[in-house]
């Protein structure tokens, strides 16, 4: 996959180099498109991704808006 680099104007400088769009062009065809759950093998594996992409609801070392820093 050849990467196309862009030079763009940024605020406070002249310009810079951005790197262009990397994805590669057409939708995802066939029936095992947005499958993901026959992909992973074990209980496990899909556990952790829901848990990895949960992480705002299952995480306990970070301090949301929602949470507070120190115990009522």
């Amino acid at each position: 996959m050849d990467y196309v680099i862009e030079e763009k104007p940024a605020p406070g400088r002249d310009k810079v180099e951005v790197l262009g769009a990397t994805f590669e062009p057409g939708k995802p065809e066939g029936a095992e498109r947005g499958r993901w759950r026959q992909k992973m093998a074990s209980r496990e594996e899909k556990l952790r991704y829901l848990e990895n992409g949960e992480r705002y609801w299952y995480g306990k070392d970070w301090f949301g808006s929602e949470k507070r820093k120190t115990p009522a």
